[in-house]
């Protein structure tokens, strides 16, 4: 059975990959996703295969100044929960915090499959950009997004 992570940040990009929770049971999978109090109680709903990166909000200017100490926590937390679940393959609907896994698993030539937001139809991620280039699949939600990305696959919506 495939190792498979699913890792995305809180809110809207884990609500899309939680839509996948169907296929979860055909893998030998873990979640990861950001430490917020609305997602603590994943670890038991998903039989604590459930992983935690640090919150990595910056809207304030405060949080501006840590957020590259914290993007580099979990830059250093990928590479341990990497090395402790050992994957075969990474899923992702983004955003920041999951660049480095996807990169991590690139390097050691395993697969990346990126699927970009549903939230956004006319115009790439930030994260999406920077996955694509080494994303195995890249799947849009939008067929706008495939002048974006050409040689993405369009999924249609995943809700």
């Amino acid at each position: 059975m495939k190792k498979v992570i699913f890792i995305a940040s809180t809110g809207g990009h884990l609500n899309e990959l939680l839509q996948l929770k169907s296929c979860f049971k055909d893998y030998d999978y873990y979640l990861i996703t950001e430490k917020t109090k609305s997602n603590i109680p994943l670890k038991e709903k998903f039989n604590n295969r459930v992983y935690f990166l640090v919150s990595g909000t910056y809207t304030t200017m405060r949080a501006k100044l840590i957020y590259p100490f914290k993007f580099l926590i979990n830059c250093i937390k990928s590479l341990y929960f990497y090395f402790k679940i050992r994957p075969d393959v990474i899923v992702t609907t983004g955003t920041h915090n999951t660049v480095p896994m996807c990169y991590i698993a690139h390097f050691f030539k395993k697969k990346v499959i990126f699927i970009e937001t549903f939230a956004n139809s006319e115009y790439p991620t930030k994260s999406g950009r920077m996955v694509y280039p080494i994303a195995d699949v890249f799947i849009v939600q939008w067929e706008s997004m495939l002048k974006y990305y050409p040689k993405a696959i369009y999924g249609g919506w995943i809700f």
